[in-house]
């Protein structure tokens, strides 16, 4: 079973060249910037790079937000409390805030190899 993919591509040849431009399949907007290329071929390959790269990226930042709510969470929990009532509460927290930055540092390694 094939997973049908949430874009279609709109393609157009121009005066220098070709463009490609997705658009999202269930209301036809447009999604993401316009793409050129040299040939046919070359704008849609760049395209469907753009867009793996895009998920690959929303993924990363909505992993990143996850971490950083958690983080958040832990230490309002902890704000008030006396250092005897929660004694592991600041590890919790330093673990937490190692996910905030290795999330942080995939979303940036991510956003380096932005293919346009």
């Amino acid at each position: 079973m094939t997973e049908e993919r949430p874009y279609r591509l709109r393609v157009e040849q121009r005066t220098d060249g070709w463009t490609a431009q997705a658009e999202r399949r269930e209301n036809g907007e447009r999604f993401g910037p316009e793409i050129a290329g040299a040939s046919e071929s070359d704008a849609v390959e760049r395209a469907w790079a753009w867009l793996g790269w895009q998920a690959e990226h929303a993924r990363a930042l909505e992993t990143l937000q996850q971490a950083e709510r958690a983080y958040h969470r832990a230490i309002a929990g902890t704000a008030f409390a006396a250092p005897t009532e929660h004694p592991a509460a600041g590890d919790l927290q330093r673990e937490l805030l190692d996910a905030v930055d290795a999330a942080r540092r995939e979303l940036d390694r991510i956003r380096a190899r932005n293919p346009l």
